[in-house]
């Protein structure tokens, strides 16, 4: 994400490499993940930043030449605060099933040609919309530790309180995997980075209870879109020596690999009407947790859950809900979990409670 913390961005490029050598070599555990996954992987969100922080080095290049676009922002406080637009909805007096926990539109200052947003931050935003993502990492350098959401505390103006989200389990889940997986990150007695010890809390930090950031892209990613996202702060270094950096790759290449199964970790099925076509833009809900996701295009769905029996409630506007159980495994494999919605009645139109407007208050622009 940010342009002089390169750790991320060279392992990404061992990482194709890898990947590419494997499948011709027929390793067994890359071909199931290649066949059954697919992989998206952005070496680089801020070239620009890398370029500045090239030109300086290893040895000169600090905390912030490098950290900004272009334009002087920093991306990972450019993406649209949804966080304070559903946190506002919540203190209005009403039924708190009506405010939209998935999918909170942005406001309308952020959609301004004017408006302070980078080009890579409006890029990366159009890929999300374009490709339904279910789990991502994005990459940052300069300590040893996983990060979750939220990444924004509430209240704001605290600087560190524990913010988590309703699928709080599966994100520690997620986390626990990559820091337990990194080797330098999952030594006892390794070296503290910069002040923070995070081996107390085994390599992994809500992070909201690290530091408040606004407009983060894992806050961004739960809320605007399904995508489950993690930061991963890979080494002490920004800007390490070229020679340290098949060290890095080591470190690495388990956790990248164990993160990505975890794709298939939860439910997953199709939402279609009685006729088999393809529902868009079903509602897919957990009971127990508030946080609902959307099927894409086609009607189908991922539901990243851990292993356990959960109450699923398909439903769409227009059509009648259903609700089914089903089991997560510990196998690694997804659970199948169809449904097929029958249409409603015009008297069933009426009250139908998707038909009605969910409340999102106005956000204004703040000073």
């Amino acid at each position: 994400m940010h342009g002089n913390e390169v750790v991320g961005r060279e392992i990404l490029i061992f990482f194709m490499q890898y990947l590419c050598q494997q499948y011709q070599q027929k390793n067994p555990r890359i071909l199931q993940l290649v066949h059954s996954t697919r992989i998206h992987l952005l070496p680089s969100m801020n070239p620009d930043g890398y370029e500045m922080a090239h030109q300086l080095g290893s040895e000169l290049s600090g905390w912030a030449t490098g950290r900004y676009n272009l334009q002087g922002f920093d991306l990972n406080h450019n993406f649209a605060d949804l966080n304070t637009i559903m946190w506002d909805a919540e203190e209005i007096p009403g039924d708190p099933t009506l405010i939209q926990n998935h999918f909170i539109p942005m406001p309308a200052y952020y959609k301004w040609p004017n408006a302070s947003v980078g080009p890579e931050t409006r890029a990366v935003i159009g890929w999300m919309k374009k490709i339904p993502f279910v789990l991502s990492a994005n990459f940052h350098g300069g300590d040893m530790v996983v990060c979750y959401p939220f990444d924004m505390a509430r209240p704001t103006w605290l600087h560190r309180q524990i913010t988590p989200t309703a699928d709080n389990d599966v994100f520690r889940w997620l986390s626990a995997v990559y820091a337990s997986s990194h080797r330098a990150m999952a030594q006892y007695n390794r070296r503290i980075c910069h002040g923070d010890n995070f081996m107390q809390h085994r390599n992994i930090i809500n992070g909201a209870d690290w530091h408040s950031v606004p407009g983060s892209m894992n806050d961004f990613s739960y809320l605007h879109t399904n995508c489950f996202e993690i930061t991963v702060e890979l080494s002490c270094d920004k800007y390490p020596h070229q020679s340290e950096l098949p060290t890095e790759w080591e470190n690495n290449k388990e956790s990248l690999l164990i993160y990505m199964e975890q794709v298939h970790r939860g439910i997953k099925g199709v939402v279609r009407d009685r006729d088999d076509n393809g529902i868009s833009g079903a509602i897919i809900a957990v009971d127990g947790i508030n946080h609902d996701i959307r099927t894409a295009v086609d009607g189908d769905y991922w539901r990243l859950l851990n292993p356990g029996d959960y109450k699923v409630t398909a439903k769409a506007e227009g059509f009648l809900p259903v609700t089914r159980n089903c089991r997560v495994r510990f196998d690694g494999h997804p659970t199948i979990c169809d449904f097929v919605l029958m249409r409603r009645s015009q008297s069933d139109r009426e009250n139908d409670p998707l038909s009605k407007r969910r409340r999102v208050p106005k956000h204004r622009a703040r000073g």
